[in-house]
């Protein structure tokens, strides 16, 4: 026969055997007359607890039934259950009596105030906010604008800059070249003749040898009437004469690994081995449009040379921007060997100022010298002296187009030169 019957625990209501069973705290209470004696049934609560709260243990004789182990936390869960309500209720009458001390201290009509202006505040800083917005959004703009222009500036070429400055340059030095010789009120011929001779300012060696000056010595010129005059030392033997020379090797005396500074000033003797200075240089070659010679010599008595009709050193801004014209000449073109061997319309570098175009390293430390560095070189004049061949790097005074140089010795040796000259004169100049 099949029972069907419900345990009624407080508040609890349990179905089986067929009774229906009370208990509250611990006691027990049989209510079904058609079963009393066919099926007892006892409960047993296990500690004290709340009504409706304690967990059990169920016998049907013969049948004991044993609920899951995890009934075992609903205990402890009522409690945590229990703790939380008491907090919350704790809460709850806390903020009640908040509520009705602020109410008790508010002044109606202030508190209406207070809102209506506390709200117009909010109001003025929300419209704050936005016209704020709205600048930032146009000052990024703006930004954003001026990173657009700046990009495009930096796109242009510097090479179309300078050779814009060095067109205007050589055309107002034609201009001023061209207005040497003239004058609106020139005095007669007997006039000129009559009066002394005297040149106060001599620009470079070919107006001292205009003069009638033919010994190669030093003098003293002034390129530039705004800069103060310096001495150089004049060649007037090759060529005709009329030369400035620049740089001068003959014998080893002065040490060519140098600093930017050294090599801006210059160094050295004038009359044996130096460096005229890159600053010097500028002035000398702005002042007029100048040719280049350079001479060069072996040790083993060979001797040649190569003409460039043109040869101009931008300023020290420009890092001594080197610009050459054609070449003519013996020696063959070095300065413009190849695509990436180009020393014209290359920067100056020296051991402590990487201007040169090789991306891994500075060619100047490397080479131990200041020259007009490509990515490295076809030609060094200003290299290490060397008084017979060597071996190692190639850091002697190199011309890369001399018959041989490039041929391979015994034991690796490389050509070194014996002497080296650089030196420049006006092109128009006719001694």
């Amino acid at each position: 026969m099949k029972l069907a019957h419900c345990y009624w625990l407080s508040s609890a209501v349990l179905a089986t055997c067929g009774l229906w069973v009370v208990a509250n705290n611990g006691t027990e209470e049989i209510k079904d007359e058609r079963a009393k004696d066919a099926c007892p049934v006892r409960l047993e609560g296990r500690g004290k607890c709340e009504a409706g709260e304690c967990p059990y243990q169920v016998a049907l004789p013969p049948l004991t039934i044993q609920l899951p182990a995890q009934f075992g936390r609903i205990e402890e869960v009522f409690k945590e259950v229990q703790n939380l309500k008491e907090i919350v209720n704790s809460l709850k009458k806390s903020c009640q009596e908040c509520k009705l001390q602020a109410d008790d201290n508010r002044d109606p009509d202030a508190a209406g105030t207070l809102g209506e202006a506390g709200d117009n505040r909010v109001r003025e800083l929300e419209s704050e906010v936005n016209k704020l917005s709205s600048e930032l959004k146009n000052a990024r703009e703006e930004i954003d604008g001026l990173h657009g222009r700046l990009e495009k500036l930096n796109l242009v070429n510097m090479n179309n800059v300078e050779n814009y400055v060095d067109s205007k340059v050589a055309n107002l030095t034609f201009v001023v070249n061209s207005l040497d010789g003239k004058c609106s009120k020139c005095p007669s011929q007997e006039q000129i003749q009559s009066r002394p001779v005297q040149h106060l300012i001599y620009k470079d060696c070919s107006e001292y040898y205009t003069i009638g000056k033919r010994s190669s010595e030093i003098y003293r010129v002034t390129p530039d009437p705004k800069n103060s005059s310096f001495e150089v030392y004049c060649d007037m033997e090759t060529m005709g004469g009329g030369w400035t020379v620049l740089q001068a090797r003959l014998d080893g005396s002065t040490n060519f690994t140098r600093t930017w500074q050294d090599y801006k000033a210059g160094f050295g003797n004038l009359r044996r081995e130096f460096w005229l200075g890159n600053d010097k240089i500028h002035l000398l070659t702005k002042s007029q449009e100048m040719i280049l010679r350079i001479d060069l010599e072996d040790f083993d008595g060979v001797k040649l040379y190569a003409l460039y009709d043109q040869f101009y050193v931008a300023n020290e801004f420009l890092r001594y921007r080197l610009h050459i014209g054609n070449y003519n000449g013996t020696a063959g073109d070095a300065l413009r060997f190849s695509k990436h061997y180009n020393h014209d319309m290359k920067f100056f570098t020296t051991p402590d100022k990487d201007n040169d175009r090789y991306p891994s390293g500075n060619c100047g430390l490397y080479y131990s010298s200041g020259w007009w560095f490509d990515a490295c070189l076809s030609a060094n004049l200003n290299g290490k002296y060397y008084h017979q061949k060597y071996r190692g790097v190639r850091n002697g005074i190199f011309w890369g187009t001399w018959p041989g140089i490039s041929e391979a010795h015994p034991g690796g040796y490389k050509s070194s030169f014996k002497e080296a000259r650089m030196m420049i004169r006006p092109k128009h100049f006719k001694p």
